[in-house]
Parts: structure tokens; C-alpha cells; sequence
């Protein structure tokens, strides 16, 4: 596989650095601070040239004169084109709204302030595809996710994702469109793969499913018959009224009843695997972290990995078979007592797996941790965050203080989102906070628990250095979920993939940290871009040695072996950043407390009171108080019971 995805050109004294996603690109981009001297620099003007239409400008979210405040709905945002309104920092994402196969054109032109014009600086121009050639035997993609929510708008007016109500009947033809642009490869490889199993009566499938709503995915199963055989999810989050009840009753009626399996090991059978057999062999296996489901591929965020290579596939078949016939006995299996490593077969990157549950977490997550501590140069991260123990989250959330490595990340907890962004020690994005900005119809989706919104759950490390890795899968990443969840954590060594997962890591970062500042943004100061009269330059710390922004302009421009020392964070303990990193240390997770951003008194004491529901703390103690020692009611028993169930079924969903 690629050995060197990334570009770079420099011209004029701008060096620019093209990174590759899968249908999308990060652009890092420079100047030499001799091109600065006696000039104000306005931003950067980005124009793509795709293989077919006219060069446009690419948009930006702000320009210079209409405020973005945490009252600014999404209806009321205004997009410019970045000639008019330059990007005011030193990288960008685009996903382009349609992907087409040849040479995209990138064109990156500092523009500066001749007193209240601007003009056009040193420019540079880089040629990528978006559609990455991949090997015949392997294949990785990725959905959009409801990021590109504008793009959605523009293409498809905010039509709705599904019928309502929820059902696994409605007809998806008038949303073919829809979710072929939001399930982008990731959905592409599921239904080419599961098509192929359906065409081809030699084939049978072997399939582990957790959230399983998907209607075009259920029919495929079941135009199977007996060729398929399942193992579904059966937590407590999967019964009851949930549509995977009627999935599964639906496959044993068209698969039989001995071919169709439910458990949950001690919490999940949280896996998402198709297994391709052919004449009774293994030949192919997709995994990942997408379910196949609605949200998991048209809302979510998600990924998805293909390997065309018997080998791999038996070894993955014969998991399946184990869990299929003895799931008690898995954790103590050999299956389940070590990395498995493929640092050889053809046309398949240099990768390992282990599969969960184990009887210690340290099977597989030791591995994790070592990387993350010898990493050189960067880390970059989507992970959830759980209370399950185990040191990779307390390790993820220190690195950015630690002066080792760059550190650009996103987690999630029960209060929201924290990004772990150059400038913060740690930004909490409430959740409460973003449901007023996230459009239709991904509003009526994107809630309903914590593994519903960063389900792209991944780790890079040093992704432009001397050995990059990624390490990805269906695993949460917790020591509880690598003990009690059925789950595949793969570690892929190949740069094109490890540079793919970083365009994404920082997609997702950027995007979240752009909705935490916009709700911390007021009248008073709202979000703009800064003026050629503005006495601040709004690019002091990217040119500042003793700023982690120094870092990041070199690192994403000019790659690891520009860096010079990574800034250590200091304590903001004084109440005031020194440029420098700002934090605190933090204790243990289960009682973290995450600095963030400035939001105005009056929205958080609002955004407090949607916490967990409870809006009167005070009065609730006082009543608890004045009823203690009481004996309830049957009636008020039996509520409390529903209540703690509901809260118990809806912290288990939070955990996927």
C-alpha cells in the first residue's frame, strides 16, 4: 500500500500539505514569517477544481461583519465564500458535496489587508484524489455524518432521513438518494458486500448485529433463508418496543430458529461483522464500528474496514463460531487471549486484531497504552468516554499537558463532549447546548445517548511520522467494555490508512469545537473574524515558539521533523492563559472536572438545570430530607422502580 499519501508544495514562502481522506482532505498550510513583515494578514482563500464543473471558492462559516452568537440558529447562518471571507487559521477539512473520480485542484492564496481591500498574496496549489485507490483485497470507508448538515441542506433541503414513525417497513426508495450521499463508502461496501451474498447461492453469511433497524439491510438478510446465520444483541436497550426485537423475529422466521442467536455477554455483543463464506470457506470480512442501522449510517459518524482474504476471514469465523456455540466460555478461549498479527499477507495493510471479552482488559489494551506513551510527535483521537476503568482515557486526556506529543481530540461523557483542542486544556460541549444547533432533520436523530453522536471511535498516532498506526473497531476503548463487551480492536500500521483517520479525527475535533465556541459566543463578543483594524493579530500565537499553535502550523504544513519542543501546559490556576496550553491536572475520571469554555452566567445556570433533568437540586434535598425515614406507598415504590429502570436501560445505551 501507499507509502506516501500526502503532498506537499511550497512556492513564495507558503508550503502547503495535502492529506487524503476517503472523499474528503485536510489541507495544512504556512507562511515564512519573512512574508509577514510590514503586512497584516486577513486569512487564506481556498479554491477546489474538481475533475468536472467550475473552480469555486470553498465557504466559511464567518466573515467579517454578521455576528455568530449562541442565539444563532442554523437557519439564520450565513456562509461566504473564502475570498470574501478568508479562513482565519492554518488548516482546513473539505468534503466535497459530490466526489468524482480524477484530480481535484487546490489552490491556497494568503489574501491580505491593503488598508480596507484585500489583496492577494503568495499562493500554492496541490492535485489529490478524493477517491483513494485502495488494494484489491482490502477496503476501508467511512460515512459522512450529519457534519456536512450544510451541504445537506443545499442537496436535499433538509428532507427527513426516514418515515415516522419508526418502522422497519416504509419504503426507501425516496430516500435512495439521501442515503447513498450520507452513508457515502461505509454504506457502499455493506450493501456491494451483502448484494454479493444474496446473488450467489454458494454463499453463506455469518453475522454479529448490534443496533439492526436498517431496512434495505434486514430485507438482504432475509432474502438469505437459511444461508445466514446471526448472532443479535439482546442487552436490555434491545428489547421491549426496540425495532431489533422485530428484526430478530423477522430473521428466524426466514433464517430458522436454530440459525439465529441473542446474548449480550455480560453487557453487549456490541461486534458489527459480516462474515462472506463461500462453499463453506470464510473468503471475506467487513468490520468496524458502523451499525446497521438508520442513525449508524445516515446520522453518525462511522467507519468501516473490508478485508477480501481467507485467512483473516477464518480467523474471524471461527470467533463467530465460538460465541455461537459456547458465549460463556469465549473470554477464557484462545480467541480471546491475545493480538493476532497479519504483518504479511498480500495486498492487505500490516495489521493485528484482538477480540473481546477478555478475562483482563490489559489483553488488549496494553498494546493501546504502549503506543500512546512512545508516540513521537502527535496523537490524535474520537473516542467515548466511559466509566469502565482501564488507563487510555486518563492517559488521552493528560497528553496535551504532557510537552511529548501534539495532542487533537474529542470524547464523550455523560454531560457532553470534551475537545481537547490547541489553546484549551479541555472544552465541555453540552449536550443541552447543542440541540438548538443541530438542523433537521438530523435533530430528530442525533440524540439518544452517548454512542450515538463520536461512534467513530479511533486513536492515531504520529499519522505523518516514522511509524504511524491507528487503532479502530467496534471497541469503546474502556477496560469494562474489553471485559464485558463482545468487540474487535484492530491496529492498522499503513500510512494511507493512519492519514485517513486523522483527516476524520480532526473533521470531528474541528467540528465540535466550532459549536462549543458558538455557544459561548454573546453579543458582547460574538464570533467574527478579525478586522485589518484590529489591534490583536489573530495569528500572534501560531507564530509564537512558546504555543502549541506554532506546533500545529508546523506539524500540519511541513510534518514532525519541523517541530521544535511541544509547549508543556501550565496551570490557569491564576485565572489567565499564557498562550501555553492552559489546565489543571485532573483527577481520576470518574470525578473529572473538565475547564471550559467561558459560556455567560444566564446560559449556565440554564444549561445546569437540563443536567440529568433536575432543575431544583435545593428543593429536591429538602423534600428528600422531610420525608425520611418514611415508608412510601406501593404505587410511589413501583414508580421509583420504572424510573430507576429507565435510567438504568438509558445509561446501558449510553455505553455503547
Amino acid at each position: 500500500m501507499s507509502t506516501s499519501p500526502f503532498t506537499t508544495t511550497s512556492k513564495d514562502g507558503l508550503t502547503l500539505t495535502a492529506y487524503p481522506g476517503d472523499g474528503d482532505i485536510l489541507l495544512g498550510y504556512s507562511l515564512d514569517q519573512s512574508v509577514l513583515q510590514n503586512k497584516r494578514l486577513a486569512g487564506f482563500s481556498i479554491q477546489c477544481i474538481p475533475p468536472t464543473g467550475q473552480p469555486y471558492y470553498l465557504l466559511n462559516r464567518l466573515n467579517f461583519s454578521q455576528a455568530v452568537t449562541s442565539s444563532t440558529t442554523p437557519e439564520q447562518r450565513v456562509w461566504t465564500t473564502s475570498d470574501n471571507a478568508p479562513f482565519q487559521k492554518f488548516h482546513w477539512v473539505h468534503f466535497a458535496p459530490d466526489i468524482h473520480p480524477g484530480a481535484y485542484r487546490y489552490k491556497v492564496t494568503a489574501r491580505f489587508w491593503q488598508g480596507t481591500n484585500l489583496v492577494d498574496g503568495p499562493s500554492a496549489e496541490v492535485s489529490v484524489e478524493l477517491v483513494p485507490t485502495q488494494p484489491d483485497r482490502f477496503e476501508f470507508g467511512f460515512t459522512r455524518g450529519y457534519l456536512t448538515s450544510q451541504a445537506y441542506a443545499d442537496k436535499f433541503h433538509n428532507k427527513d432521513i426516514r418515515q415516522e414513525p419508526k418502522t422497519l417497513d416504509y419504503d426507501t426508495g425516496p430516500f435512495e438518494a439521501q442515503y447513498q450521499w450520507l452513508g457515502f463508502h461505509a454504506r457502499k461496501m455493506i450493501f456491494k458486500l451483502l448484494q454479493e451474498c444474496v446473488n450467489d447461492t454458494s454463499i453463506h453469511v455469518d453475522m454479529f448485529a448490534y443496533d439492526l433497524d436498517e431496512p434495505d439491510i434486514l430485507r438482504m438478510l432475509e432474502s438469505l433463508g437459511p444461508r445466514l446465520r446471526g448472532f443479535l444483541d439482546n442487552a436490555p436497550l434491545h428489547t421491549g418496543t426496540a425495532l431489533e426485537v422485530q428484526a430478530h423475529d423477522r430473521l428466524v422466521r426466514s433464517a430458522g430458529v436454530e440459525n439465529i442467536k441473542q446474548g449480550h455477554f455480560r453487557r453487549f455483543a456490541h461486534d458489527k461483522i459480516i462474515i462472506q463464506k463461500k462453499n463453506g470457506k470464510a473468503v471475506k470480512v467487513l468490520t468496524g464500528s458502523a451499525n446497521f442501522s438508520v442513525r449508524g449510517l445516515y446520522v453518525q459518524a462511522n467507519n468501516v474496514l473490508l478485508f477480501d482474504d481467507p485467512v483473516i476471514a477464518d480467523l474471524y469465523e471461527q470467533v463467530f463460531q465460538k460465541v455461537f456455540t459456547d458465549m460463556e466460555g469465549f473470554a477464557k478461549s484462545p480467541l480471546a487471549a491475545k493480538w493476532f498479527d497479519f504483518p504479511s499477507e498480500p495486498n492487505v495493510p500490516n495489521f493485528s486484531v484482538s477480540f473481546s471479552p477478555h478475562t483482563s482488559a490489559s489483553i488488549s489494551l496494553d498494546k493501546v497504552n504502549a503506543a500512546l506513551t512512545g508516540a513521537k510527535s502527535s496523537v490524535l483521537f474520537a473516542v467515548m468516554e466511559l466509566k469502565g476503568g482501564g488507563d487510555i482515557l486518563p492517559t488521552l486526556q493528560q497528553l496535551h499537558l504532557s510537552g511529548k506529543v501534539f495532542s487533537y481530540g474529542i470524547t464523550q461523557s455523560d454531560a457532553g463532549f470534551t475537545v481537547y483542542k490547541p489553546g484549551q486544556p479541555g472544552v465541555l460541549v453540552p449536550f443541552a447546548a447543542l440541540d438548538k444547533h443541530v438542523p433537521s432533520p438530523f435533530n430528530k436523530e442525533w440524540r439518544g445517548g452517548l454512542g450515538q453522536v463520536i461512534h467513530d471511535k479511533f486513536i492515531v498516532i504520529d499519522f505523518n511520522d516514522a511509524n504511524p498506526v491507528v487503532f479502530t473497531g467496534s471497541s469503546n476503548l474502556a477496560a469494562g467494555g474489553e471485559n464485558s463487551n463482545g468487540d474487535n480492536l484492530l491496529a492498522i500500521y499503513d500510512r494511507s490508512v493512519v492519514v485517513a483517520f486523522a483527516v476524520e479525527a480532526i473533521r470531528l475535533v474541528d467540528h465540535y469545537h466550532f459549536r462549543a465556541s458558538m455557544e459561548a459566543a454573546t453579543e458582547t463578543k460574538p464570533l467574527l473574524l478579525s478586522s485589518g483594524t484590529s489591534q490583536q493579530k489573530w495569528y500572534a500565537n501560531d507564530y509564537d515558539k512558546n504555543d502549541i499553535h506554532y506546533v500545529q502550523r508546523l506539524l500540519l504544513a511541513s510534518g514532525p521533523s519541523s517541530l521544535p519542543a511541544v509547549p508543556q501546559g501550565v496551570s490557569d490556576s491564576a485565572g489567565k492563559t499564557t498562550g501555553i496550553i492552559a489546565g489543571k491536572k485532573k483527577p481520576p475520571v470518574a470525578k473529572k472536572k473538565t475547564t471550559a469554555l467561558k459560556i455567560p452566567h444566564k446560559t449556565r445556570a440554564k444549561l445546569s438545570k437540563s443536567k440529568v433533568g433536575d432543575s431544583k437540586p435545593k428543593k429536591r434535598a429538602a423534600k428528600k430530607s422531610a420525608t425520611a425515614g418514611k415508608t412510601k406507598p406501593k404505587t410511589q415504590v413501583r414508580k421509583a422502580n420504572l424510573r430507576k429502570s429507565s435510567r438504568v436501560k438509558r445509561k446501558r445505551r449510553e455505553s455503547m
